[in-house]
């Protein structure tokens, strides 16, 4: 594990370790310790007591963040015939049907989310599944990203929602803003992302589901939020 630096180790100072922050208590201390340069991101952390290697037990689902990220997001859009406008109207950044996809194919990847409509999943999955699989973009009815109303999925992506599921080790990683945001507005995006991952446990989950949260910024120590 690489040496913490100076910096870092100033910052881990004040943090209580053996106190449990209220959300919005949370938020501030991270926003205090966000200290670089640039508008540092602020994540959540979710550790769950799931065993992710059991297909029953995964935990994925999106939400819309009342705040939004921060973060301009581009969405591709892949549809076709009328659907094309009504893209275009709701703001996604590219539009097309096989010569968006050929792009693609060739290279271009400057954008953050793709989604599709049903007609055009076939040459979606066949063609772009594994250029777009690995790198978590390929459009999936389960993550909001395909679906007949293809305006309501852009302005939805457009306006803040974001997709979430566990890693390999039952943790959900996600944003919830900036360190430019005001403390309320972390704590209301963070408070969104709770109840979503609460109403994704699986079934098959036993014990206590989410065993600890934690805040933190992109260069900051963490912070526990009490559950």
């Amino acid at each position: 594990m690489a040496r913490k630096g100076k910096r870092y180790r100033e910052l881990e100072k004040r943090v209580d370790r053996d106190q449990l922050y209220t959300a919005e208590a949370a938020a501030s201390l991270v926003k205090e310790l966000a200290t670089a340069k640039f508008d540092e991101t602020i994540e959540a952390h979710f550790r769950l007591g799931i065993d992710p290697r059991k297909s029953d037990q995964t935990v994925r689902g999106t939400v819309a963040l009342p705040h939004g990220t921060g973060k301009s997001v581009r969405v591709v859009a892949i549809t076709q015939g009328d659907k094309v406008a009504e893209a275009q109207g709701a703001g996604a950044d590219e539009v097309g049907g096989a010569d968006l996809i050929q792009r693609i194919l060739d290279g271009w990847m400057d954008f953050d989310a793709v989604v599709a409509t049903p007609d055009m999943m076939a040459q979606v999955g066949s063609k772009l599944g594994r250029v777009l699989g690995p790198r978590g973009l390929l459009p999936n009815p389960k993550a909001g990203t395909v679906g007949p109303n293809i305006g309501d999925i852009v302005g939805a992506l457009k306006a803040g929602q974001i997709e979430f599921r566990a890693d390999k080790t039952g943790v959900v990683h996600a944003p919830i803003g900036k360190a430019s945001f005001d403390a309320e507005k972390l704590a209301e995006n963070f408070t969104a992302l709770r109840s979503a991952v609460e109403a994704a446990k699986p079934d098959a989950a036993r014990g206590q589901y989410v065993r600890t949260v934690h805040l933190t910024s992109t260069m900051g120590p963490s912070v526990r939020v009490a559950l």
